[in-house]
């Protein structure tokens, strides 16, 4: 039957969002930042949608469907209609919306990567970036510990994903010298105990800082003889020959979920971290002794 012939109609507010797929809280919602105009009332003070309304309405779902912002999709029914084909606004909007969704895929494929690496991998490390996750493929059942994923997953918000691979040749040298897991654990215990009832000139600080600078010397010589520098070289090889737009900014800083880079010194100064003044001197004295060995130049 042709429309004309058809009697005028007009639907109560949950008729109207049921047929287009939403809520009449959407709608209502839709009133009140002028995307949808609100209609007239009918005697029982309810609003009443017409044919025209409904239009509006599933063209309104279809583009938020396609994620387009309601922002825009009011910029769009703004525009003049005999240019709503083929304007600079909509093409404007349109472009942004793909990008956007772009982005939303490539997200969603690295989400899907990390969740396969999971699986493969039977734990949590499979959510740290492939860079370490490669590195740290082929250790024996039960050398790495949940405190080292810890510490990777720490290191790689603050250094990023190449800082993090370094990090994990620390713990495969580890898994391979027990002796010096051991070392590591007994000065680990012995630097948090260094607590505020230490004071900072206890010789317990000094002969912490002794033992902690010799032990990372030994892990380095036990790193240089097993050729994992020689394995550390080649990451940086090919992480520069993979970014190579990268500025200073991203080469020194962690990047969020977000995209926004972080500077170590931020990134640094946002975690809880609560060392007493003796455990911070023995740092410094670590520093310092680890100074005294390194070469002239």
């Amino acid at each position: 039957m042709p429309a004309s012939f058809m009697p005028s109609r007009q639907v109560k507010i949950g008729d109207a969002a049921a047929f287009a797929g939403c809520t009449p809280r959407a709608i209502r919602h839709y009133h009140q930042i002028g995307l949808l105009p609100e209609p007239e009332r009918g005697g029982d003070d309810r609003r009443r949608y017409g044919y025209e309304d409904m239009i509006r309405l599933l063209w309104i779902r279809r583009m938020a469907d396609a994620g387009i912002a309601l922002e825009d999709i009011r910029e769009a029914f703004v525009e003049d209609p005999a240019d709503a084909h083929g304007g600079d606004g909509i093409e404007a909007i349109l472009k942004r919306v793909e990008g956007s969704l772009a982005a939303q895929e490539a997200a969603l494929r690295r989400q899907r990567a990390a969740v396969q690496r999971m699986r493969v991998e039977g734990s949590r490390m499979g959510l740290l970036s492939d860079l370490v996750t490669d590195r740290l493929k082929g250790l024996p059942e039960g050398s790495l510990r949940q405190a080292d994923l810890d510490t990777l997953l720490v290191t790689e918000r603050i250094f990023g994903p190449l800082g993090a691979a370094v990090q994990a040749t620390r713990f495969v040298a580890l898994a391979a010298h027990p002796a010096l897991r051991e070392e590591s654990d007994r000065i680990d215990a012995a630097e948090e105990a260094l607590d505020d009832s230490v004071a900072v000139d206890d010789p317990r600080v000094a002969q912490v800082a002794t033992e902690r600078h010799a032990f990372e010397t030994a892990l380095h010589a036990a790193i240089e003889e097993s050729g994992l520098d020689e394995d550390d070289d080649a990451l940086f090889e090919a992480w520069d020959a993979a970014h190579p737009e990268c500025g200073d900014d991203e080469e020194d800083g962690s990047v969020s979920n977000s995209g926004k880079v972080m500077s170590v010194l931020e990134a640094t100064g946002k975690m809880p971290y609560d060392f007493s003044p003796a455990r911070l001197r023995c740092m410094e004295l670590t520093v310092e002794l680890s100074a005294l060995d390194a070469p002239a130049t």
